[in-house]
């Protein structure tokens, strides 16, 4: 599996949980209903998730990660 493919796959694993518990619990705290609902939980989880990207760094194919609650960027082995 190249690193594309794996960069991909972490940026589902990191948003799908998210999108999950936003989806389920914003109609328990909020009145938004219909549409709206998932409009909401997929914005945030857009901005909440952690972001993965593949590139050639140096030669070599690398993940890197980038997420709102850590400093700067993360290399992933």
């Amino acid at each position: 599996m190249n690193k594309k493919t794996k960069a991909i796959l972490y940026n589902l694993l990191g948003f799908a949980p998210i999108f999950l518990l936003l989806y389920f619990t914003i109609p328990q705290f909020t009145d938004l209903s219909g549409l709206w609902i998932p409009v909401t939980a997929f914005i945030v989880g857009t901005i909440l998730a952690p972001k993965f990207q593949a590139i050639n760094y140096q030669g070599q194919e690398k993940i890197f990660m980038k997420w709102l609650f850590m400093k700067g960027v993360r290399e992933i082995k």
